[in-house]
């Protein structure tokens, strides 16, 4: 394929999922439907980065993945709302696309893109079991969800039956046929995330950047998905509004990270953009989650044992919750600089090392009157910290 004809075909699919995304709150308007239908404009981050990839570097198969997976996005949301009025013409055959496009637009990045991100390649020629494992995959949850006798899995005014359901014994084996395809999904989403551990580990400079800023956000929305796991296992069949709430911040928290922190780490990644800000990126996210977690903690155990403590005196004032505040409010930079330091001694080690050697530079400097010995030491201090090919110190002679 020319450049020139990737780029158009690039650009038409970004088109597509444009008008797919204008088009879905219109009928959202005019049918009535469900407002959160209409959330497909947030997948606009897949499309975007996917067309500028796909246009810029053709033969990276990453920048076809996300486009692929956008448009299929649009149109299993336009799908859904289109069906959500059972009365309209071609509402079952509606229902029907939109019954298996799911594992289009969900599994397609999710088993795929850690296998060949940043370069659009392989590993190596071993992996392509692995590609096959996700095609089969995907195969079987589609046929298995398309072809299924009885009523589609969708919302609507009425049951919709499926037009293109298999009755008989091959009906009935449907359901172990999408199954098997859980099963080999789950297979290569694990050695997906081992070859992304795999490629981080072995690559080296540039490519270790990119993989870095792939491998931050892939860490990031496994948070909120063992927060969902472990709310609906903790949950079962009692209905705590507090796991009500957790559940709801961690599923958006999930979908805001995958489709909008995804796409923006690929595009970082592969377009270069502040590709080298990782490291800041992470420290920051490091310091500041854990100053969270520690003021929230600090906060929720301060309001209850002062509650505990005042309430014969103050008889429920709130005096409890304005002392726990300025509480907090004064912990605050000390317990950042703290946390700063940890999260710098152990995972940052270099920034570190680096900020003791120039504090320790600085106390020798207010007492060091030689000369030479001072230029030996700053270079030293400049060998330690910025670690460059060479050093070479200048110094003005006193006559000139």
């Amino acid at each position: 394929m020319s450049a020139r004809v990737a780029k158009w075909l690039a650009w038409s699919l970004f088109g597509l999922f444009v008008g797919l995304a204008a088009a879905t709150p219109v009928l959202v308007a005019v049918r009535h439907g469900n407002a959160s239908d209409a959330l497909v404009a947030i997948g606009i981050g897949f499309a975007l980065v996917g067309a500028l990839v796909a246009s810029r570097h053709p033969t990276n198969a990453v920048g076809w993945l996300l486009l692929v997976a956008a448009v299929a996005l649009g149109l299993d949301t336009f799908m859904t709302v289109y069906v959500s009025r059972a009365s309209l013409p071609g509402a079952a055959f509606a229902g029907w696309f939109s019954s298996w496009l799911l594992f289009v637009w969900l599994y397609l990045p999710a088993l795929f893109l850690t296998l060949v991100f940043p370069a659009g390649r392989l590993l190596s020629r071993r992996w392509r079991t692995v590609v096959w494992l996700g095609v089969g995959a995907v195969a079987a949850n589609v046929v298995g969800t398309a072809f299924a006798p009885g009523v589609l899995d969708i919302s609507a005014d009425r049951p919709i039956r499926n037009p293109l359901g298999v009755e008989g014994p091959v009906g009935r084996a449907l359901p172990w046929v999408s199954g098997a395809g859980e099963v080999l999904a789950g297979a290569a989403l694990v050695l997906g995330g081992l070859c992304l551990v795999l490629r981080l580990r072995r690559s080296r400079g540039r490519e270790r950047q990119q993989v870095t800023w792939f491998a931050y956000v892939c860490m990031l929305a496994l948070v909120p998905f063992v927060v969902l796991v472990w709310v609906s296992v903790l949950a079962g069949d009692q209905d705590a509004p507090w796991l009500n709430a957790l559940a709801l911040i961690a599923w958006w928290s999930l979908v805001v990270l995958i489709l909008v922190g995804l796409p923006s780490a690929i595009g970082i990644a592969i377009l270069r953009h502040q590709l080298y800000d990782i490291a800041v990126v992470i420290n920051r996210t490091l310091v500041y989650g854990a100053l969270t977690l520690t003021l929230g903690a600090s906060y929720l155990g301060s309001v209850l044992l002062l509650q505990v403590v005042l309430n014969p005196l103050t008889q429920g004032s709130g005096l409890a919750v304005a002392v726990s505040t300025l509480a907090v409010a004064g912990l605050f930079r000390p317990a950042r600089r703290r946390i700063q330091l940890v999260v710098d001694r152990r995972f940052f080690r270099h920034k570190y090392d680096a900020a003791r050697t120039l504090q320790a530079f600085g106390s020798r400097l207010r007492d060091q009157l030689d000369v030479d010995a001072l230029g030996n030491d700053l270079q030293v201090v400049v060998r330690d910290t910025m670690q460059p090919a060479h050093v070479s110190l200048w110094l003005r002679r006193a006559d000139r």
